[in-house]
């Protein structure tokens, strides 16, 4: 399951955006810390391929796939020091899989900003130092360890101090680690440690509604400007939380018709989402029975055996094969028995790479 952190200053959407996203009603007021205890969410990922196959298939149940959406306390400059309530709550998004970094794009006399005026280049600026900091203090904590154990030759520590060494240097300079040029090997020995920096990020930019719509604002080219002068290859979800709370009260085809009446083609939940799978590589392959059509998410390039993991170790442990229809050819056929009758279902190995919207029949033996 995919699990994505949302950090951001107080009042820039956040709560709001996370309240939208899983009718959860975090408290959402106007001001600082309003978000005491971390909210954690569950969010259905929209896919109407499932829909269809559930039309055709007509299980007990449908299941969609599913994001986890963890929210905390709005951070403010010191945060890592433990100014306002930041330090705290930074170690519940240490376990997720990306970061949601939430900035707003948009001017409103009613809505106060912590720091002054709207500035998205330094409001993201602030997140950064501060995620950085609470690393430094994880990687000080490690780093002492293993120079200790490296000095009484320790295998293991000797290959893991240069990472900590270099991850050191650029936090100490409050460079996120995803700025600083780590190796992929790197990444892989800091792993253990969960470093905020170390995760992707996504920015979601809290804009006007019209803006969502329209022409392109000063404050979302100045965020576009901020990422690519910091040498990110990170994607911007323009957003608009009014519009986002304001869906969640909707029914799914009064959602299309508000939707479409606005000029927009998709809710921001949606664009998140799709932006976080094409961040962590991620896909979808479906289970369809009588019993349940499901989707599953896995990475691009799981194996067939992987993917059968997702659903219990056993069905991984003891694969034998994966009985397989494209997508295309499990609808236009009608099902399963009509994909066996055309010769369109394929009987995979163990080598096989499972493709995006795959339907898998894991034949197994424990």
């Amino acid at each position: 399951m995919l699990k994505l952190g949302i950090v951001g200053l107080p009042n820039v959407g956040k709560s709001t955006l996370f309240n939208a996203l899983t009718a959860a009603k975090a408290e959402a007021a106007n001001y600082p810390f309003c978000t005491v205890d971390p909210n954690v969410g569950m969010v259905e990922v929209p896919d109407p391929r499932l829909d269809k196959l559930a039309e055709i298939v007509q299980p007990k149940r449908t299941v969609p796939a599913a994001v986890q959406f963890v929210d905390i306390a709005g951070l403010v400059k010191g945060a890592a020091q433990g100014e306002g309530l930041g330090n705290k709550f930074l170690q519940n998004i240490r376990e997720t899989d990306a970061i949601v970094h939430v900035i707003r794009c948009f001017e409103d006399p009613d809505v106060t900003h912590v720091m002054g005026d709207p500035d998205p280049a330094r409001d993201k600026e602030i997140i950064e130092l501060e995620l950085a900091l609470a690393d430094l203090a994880q990687v000080e904590k490690r780093l002492d360890k293993v120079k200790r154990a490296a000095r009484a030759n320790d295998k293991e520590a000797l290959l893991e101090l240069p990472p900590l060494e270099r991850a050191n240097a650029a936090l100490s300079e409050g460079t996120p680690l995803w700025r600083a040029g780590l190796s992929a090997d790197d990444f892989a020995s800091l792993a253990g440690l969960q470093l905020l920096t170390a995760k992707p990020v996504l920015y979601a930019a809290n804009v006007t509604d019209a803006e969502l719509a329209g022409e392109e604002g000063p404050l979302l080219a100045a965020l576009r400007k901020a990422v690519v002068d910091g040498g990110e290859n990170a994607q911007i979800v323009p957003f608009s939380a009014k519009i986002e709370a304001e869906l969640s009260e909707l029914s799914p085809e009064e959602r299309t018709e508000f939707l479409a009446s606005l000029g927009i083609d998709s809710a921001g939940l949606d664009r998140l989402i799709l932006a976080g799978y094409e961040l962590l590589g991620l896909q979808t392959y479906f289970t369809a029975g009588e019993q349940e059509v499901r989707a599953w998410t896995i990475h691009k390039g799981d194996s067939a055996p992987a993917a059968a993991g997702v659903i219990h170790t056993d069905f991984e442990r003891g694969f034998i094969r994966a009985e397989t229809a494209g997508y295309d050819d499990f609808v236009s056929h009608g099902g399963w028995k009509g994909a066996k009758e055309k010769g369109v279902v394929r009987s995979e190995g163990k080598e096989y790479l499972v493709r995006d919207g795959d339907v898998l029949l894991f034949r197994f033996n424990v």
